[in-house]
């Protein structure tokens, strides 16, 4: 047990060490140097989290120095998650963490559409209606007009729908659409406030052997006979020490959650883009036609002298000497009238001209979070590390506008260091993920201001503005607020400092399930996070769910403490659902919200500050048999979930896996992917079924078709497919309506298949033995019936069962349907 408090510890601190500031050596400042010269644009846009070409992505940012972006339509909620247990909302936290962690690898930027995955679709037109086709579509001309790109690249091919991935295609087409409309005035105009209309000059189509279903000769002939672009990739950067490569497999290694881990290679590479849209090229260069110089801008071309010069004559052992050019530059960038590059050159030198003068430039507290109108003490730390004549003229505490006058010479290699009280605004928004802030759609995500749309996440408006004088040239510089402190392993580390409600108010449940008439305690947990909390805490729910007592007193003296509050709550007679809120008044204020952390060692620390709820599901159940054996594969919420409803789960390890040990239960359950994640099962499945064989129950959860562990996962052989039914409320129809397991204990009606979300079930085995039973019938529209979503045989004295329905998400959400058909499967035998 200390063995493992240990190494969650550990997890914990690398996860903040993920937080430390960058500091730049004299080769990534001549780097920088390189990109700041560059004035172009490309932007690749996909589906989801891990579907960016990122040797592309390396290339054009580290090779062409281009500003590169990569445009993902979704955050990756639907998917599964292979380190932890979060999923839908915080696991769509988690990729976009591991994306901004993949840019910060490959150097590309990172961007968002309001999307929500909602899970697998088979076609581009049950996705986009799911999505609000034009509202997503208004997202992607946000970006490209706020990006400016030069060239588009799309990862997925806009002309076979139905091929792939139902975003995928949309993402495609969406782009395709967007190119033409971006640069239409009339088209979504009430941007324009914000920013200007923008015509990109080429559309490409990344296309490879995976378009010609792996076929490589296919590839080959399409290759030769059509206009593809070959693009070498296979670049060494001498300055880095790797290869282009070995920076992409880097970067798409961050995609953790999803196994997406890669072995860098070295050598030759080719990309090839196939021209969509835009004007035409007589080369291999994508920014043919385009000035990507500094001439580029009106007033550009003294400015891209100067900077040519720095570049040319940089000193790695010495990068201040190209201080007085680069503040020369620094000047007269300020006076271009073209906003967009203006903006960004800006920015990217400030970068530089700290770096070579050396300049450390920090505000941090030594508190990891605060509440509105809270005051917390800065330290405020400036260091000039050159002969630079350096003057910290003022200090403004943002967003309050404060200013502080300093008046400091900053002399060579001098720290100088002050405290501050610092007062967060009253009126200071909680630094939670601004997508999740309202409450969307099933297809998209509500976010209200314009201007955040696109962002990975949400700007943090805790900052300070240095104001500085270097070399006579005033420059302001801002630094976010950070949280710093020692580390008794790590020493010197960092996190994002958070603004959060006083005080925190959680259920130990997401879900809690009536099986029956009687009653349940819930448990509602209050943390304060700040000292003296005092106030009352009730929950609200319908009125036919009885609740007591109806409120309790809250007395919370020291910061971070926390306590257990009670509540007994009876169920109506009638099956039914309920949402419950809580609500704690201190002064005045009411407070219903949840403070959690996700926290990974390839990702920064993530603190959300979310509506806290808890669902209760009254179910009319029967149920036969008690004790349930689990095996976990990729992780799910199963186990809890049969609990919740009575039965007495043991999880067991595949070491415990025998037939004598099984004897004991009435019922074994495989986790999802078990057969693809347990290589154990590969000599412990012929226990499973000699437990089946001597009157047991097995039931296995869907399996992917690829790295099964063993040649046979049932009695009796079935293939499995990538078939599935991916609309949630597709009609179900019973193949016999006698059988057994649509009638014992529970009487199983179309009622009972009412509410599912997401889909009804995936992966469906497509042929199989005739010593299998299917029971039920159901398909897409437009699509044949598949009939392979539950296979029944009786083997030996037992029952075994493969299922691909999605039990694993009906369960979480409540639908009552899925836990009594599980019942019924649980039941067979017994």
């Amino acid at each position: 047990m200390r063995k493992l408090l240990f190494l969650l510890i550990l997890y914990s601190n690398l996860a903040i060490y993920a937080q430390t500031p960058k500091k730049l050596s004299a080769t990534e400042i001549y780097e920088k140097i390189e990109k700041l010269n560059f004035l172009g644009s490309v932007l690749y846009i996909a589906a989801h989290p891990d579907d960016e070409n990122t040797q592309l992505i390396s290339y054009f940012s580290n090779e062409k120095h281009a500003r590169t972006g990569y445009l993902s339509l979704t955050r990756g909620d639907g998917g599964q998650n292979l380190i932890g247990s979060e999923i839908r909302e915080k696991l769509g936290v988690i990729r976009t963490e591991e994306l901004l962690a993949a840019r910060r690898i490959d150097g590309g930027m990172q961007f968002f559409s309001r999307a929500n995955d909602f899970g697998y679709s088979k076609n581009p037109t049950e996705a986009l209606k799911t999505w609000n086709k034009n509202d997503v579509l208004s997202d992607v001309v946000w970006v490209i007009r706020k990006f400016q790109p030069d060239v588009i690249i799309n990862r997925f091919d806009h002309r076979t729908p139905g091929t792939t991935h139902g975003h995928h295609t949309a993402s495609a087409m969406l782009s395709v659409e967007a190119f033409d409309l971006a640069n239409n005035k009339s088209v979504f105009p009430e941007q324009l406030k914000y920013t200007n209309n923008w015509q990109p000059s080429h559309l490409f189509f990344n296309t490879s052997p995976w378009f010609y279903k792996s076929n490589q000769k296919a590839f080959e002939k399409a290759v030769t006979n059509g206009n593809f672009l070959a693009i070498s990739t296979g670049n060494y950067y001498p300055l880095k020490g790797v290869s282009n490569q070995e920076i992409a497999s880097k970067s798409r290694s961050q995609h953790q959650s999803q196994g997406f881990g890669s072995l860098g290679t070295r050598g030759k590479q080719l990309e090839y883009l196939e021209p969509i849209k835009g004007d035409s090229l007589t080369s291999k260069n994508l920014f043919e036609g385009i000035d990507t110089s500094w001439n580029r801008v009106k007033g550009g071309r003294e400015i891209g002298t100067i900077l040519n010069n720095v570049q040319q004559n940089f000193d790695f052992t010495n990068p201040s000497a190209s201080l007085p050019n680069l503040l020369l530059a620094y000047k007269k960038i300020q006076n271009l009238q073209n906003k967009h590059w203006k903006t960004i050159k800006t920015q990217e030198i400030k970068t530089i001209i700290t770096a070579c003068a050396g300049l450390f430039l920090e505000a941090s507290t030594t508190t990891p979070y605060a509440s509105p109108g809270d005051s917390i003490a800065l330290k405020i730390e400036a260091i000039n590390r050159s002969n630079a004549k350096i003057a910290l003229d003022k200090i403004i505490f943002e967003p309050q506008k404060k200013s502080k006058k300093i008046t400091e010479n900053l002399t060579n290699n001098t720290d100088w260091q002050r405290e501050f009280i610092y007062k967060i605004p009253e009126n200071a928004s909680y630094t939670s993920p601004y997508w999740l802030k309202n409450e969307g759609t099933v297809g998209m995500y509500r976010v209200d201001n314009q201007e955040l749309i696109g962002k990975p996440e949400t700007p943090h408006a805790t900052k300070i503005r240095f104001e500085l004088s270097i070399n006579g040239y005033q420059i302001p510089i801002d630094k976010e607020v950070v949280y710093k402190f020692k580390d008794r392993v790590l020493g010197e580390t960092y996190q994002n400092f958070e603004i959060i409600p006083p005080v925190s108010v959680e259920f130990a449940e997401d879900i809690v399930l009536f099986p029956n008439k009687n009653s349940k305690t819930i448990q509602v947990t209050v943390t304060s996070k700040k000292a003296n909390i005092s106030g009352e805490l009730q929950l609200n729910l319908s009125s036919e769910w009885k609740i007591s007592p109806k409120k309790h007193l809250v007395n919370l003296s020291e910061k971070e403490s926390s306590q257990k509050y009670s509540f007994t709550i009876t169920p109506p007679s009638e099956q039914t659902e309920s949402w419950i809120t809580p609500e704690i008044t201190i002064n005045g204020e009411i407070y219903n919200e949840q403070v959690s952390t996700i926290a990974y060692s390839h990702i920064p620390t993530q603190t959300l500050v979310l509506p806290s709820k808890l669902k209760l599901a009254k179910i009319n159940i029967q149920k036969k048999g008690e004790k349930i054996a689990y095996i976990s594969g990729a992780g799910d919420v199963v186990p809890a979930s049969l609990q919740q409803i009575g039965y007495n789960v043991t999880l067991l390890s595949p070491n415990e896996i025998s037939a004598k040990k099984l004897a004991n239960f009435d019922a074994v359950v495989t986790g999802i992917r078990a057969y693809n994640v347990l290589k154990e099962l590969r000599f412990k499945n012929k226990e499973l079924m000699k437990y089946v064989e001597n009157g047991g129950t097995l039931i296995s959860q869907y399996n992917k078709d690829r790295d099964i562990k063993v040649d046979q996962i049932g009695p009796y052989p079935f293939t499995l497919s990538y078939d599935r039914v991916t609309e949630e409320n597709a009609k179900v129809t019973f193949i016999n309506p006698e059988a057994p397991i649509l009638n014992y204990p529970n009487k199983i009606t179309a009622k009972d298949f009412e509410g599912w979300v997401q889909e009804r079930g995936l992966y469906f085995p497509s042929s199989w033995s005739p010593e299998y039973e299917t029971v039920l019938a159901m398909h897409d529209e437009n699509e044949d019936t598949k009939t392979g979503s539950l296979l029944i045989s009786k083997y030996g004295k037992g029952y075994y069962v493969y299922t691909g329905l999605s039990f694993f998400r009906q369960f979480p959400a409540g639908v009552a349907g899925s836990f009594r058909l599980f019942a019924n499967l649980l039941s067979l035998g017994n």
